[in-house]
């Protein structure tokens, strides 16, 4: 019995002291586990208790533009957002030979989707001088696939050696348009159905029935006002119009390689020709009038002659015979001296 006591303190007192150190070797545990996941690998130094450093966000690749897309405008999808009706403006510089080539592509295209789907609803092609081409097309498309039929016809334009110059992507927010005029209708034909109530008391006088009448035709044109309004804006939002614009010359500085020799050249040659056309323009104008006023002066001076016409042209001889002076009789001739003799 004596030793069993002194055992079993033995046991408690080994359990107490125990405790105290496993909690504290717990609590070491997850200290540094702690601290371990808030501090990165880099950096040993970290102080214990700062706040943790900001996450570095690696930057995006920088991706170069290929060749061949050069001149295709910026890759940026539109998201069709419900209720708002786009409208798209595509503006292109090609050489003068390709342009018709284009216009007529694009329009394949649209034909090809079938009049469900892309109606063309207009096209001009004009020769604005000796040099330079202008165009256009205009079609309706479904909104579905007016973004990636864009981008075709952009890739048409960039395979035939020419460059988008001027792309415009706007929205018009039809829905909440839609949105009011439905609830304007629906306030006005309540409103409508309460004065035709009020027409069919009995018992109304004139005064009353005329200023009720008048009320409901107002009424009534509102609401078809605002149903026009609202089959408007569901026809905007059934298709997309889309605009292309075509023409020729330089675009912009920088498409070209930079040549200023070669562009002087060309521009003194076209100035000197310039100046030459406008030198013959004004020569061929003159040229009929200066021979109009030399053959009437020459036929002037001819029956002048004949018939004695103008300014007294028989005054002047007989004027000319006057001042002249009178003949002189010739000197007979002196005869020589003979030579006296000594």
């Amino acid at each position: 019995m004596r030793k069993s006591v002194p055992a079993a303190a033995v046991l408690l007192l080994a359990s107490c002291s125990q405790q105290p150190e496993q909690r504290q070797s717990s609590e070491d545990l997850k200290t540094f586990d702690t601290a371990e996941q808030m501090a990165p690998p880099s950096s040993p130094s970290a102080v214990p208790g700062a706040p943790p450093p900001m996450p570095t966000v690696a930057p995006a690749p920088i991706t170069r533009t290929p060749p061949g897309e050069i001149g295709a405008g910026p890759n940026i999808g539109v998201t069709a957002a419900p209720g708002v009706a786009f409208n798209y403006r595509y503006a292109y510089r090609l050489p003068n030979a390709r342009i018709q080539v284009a216009q007529e592509a694009h329009a394949a295209m649209c034909e090809k989707l079938t009049i469900t789907r892309c109606r063309i609803t207009g096209m001009r092609y004009a020769l604005v001088n000796e040099r330079d081409i202008s165009a256009s097309l205009e079609v309706k498309l479904d909104p579905a696939i007016a973004r990636a039929f864009g981008k075709d016809a952009t890739k048409v334009v960039t395979d035939a050696q020419g460059m988008l110059v001027d792309q415009q992507i706007s929205g018009i927010d039809v829905g909440t348009t839609i949105d009011l005029a439905d609830r304007g209708r629906a306030q006005l034909q309540d409103e409508l159905d309460r004065v035709t109530r009020e027409l069919a008391r009995p018992g109304l006088s004139n005064v009353i029935r005329d200023r009720l009448l008048s009320e409901a035709q107002s009424l009534r044109s509102q609401i078809r006002a605002l149903g026009e309004q609202k089959k408007a804006g569901e026809e905007a939002l059934a298709t997309t119009p889309m605009a292309f614009y075509y023409g020729s010359g330089r675009a912009v500085p920088g498409f070209d390689e930079a040549t200023p020799l070669r562009d002087a050249v060309r521009r003194a040659g076209y100035n000197f020709l310039s100046a030459l056309g406008a030198i013959i323009e004004v020569i061929a104008a003159l040229l009929p009038i200066a021979a109009i006023l030399a053959l009437a002066w020459w036929l002037f001076r001819r029956a002048q002659r004949r018939f004695g016409w103008g300014s007294g042209a028989s005054g002047y001889r007989d004027n000319d015979r006057a001042a002249a002076p009178p003949p002189q009789a010739p000197h007979p001739p002196r005869r020589p001296r003979k030579p006296v003799d000594a």
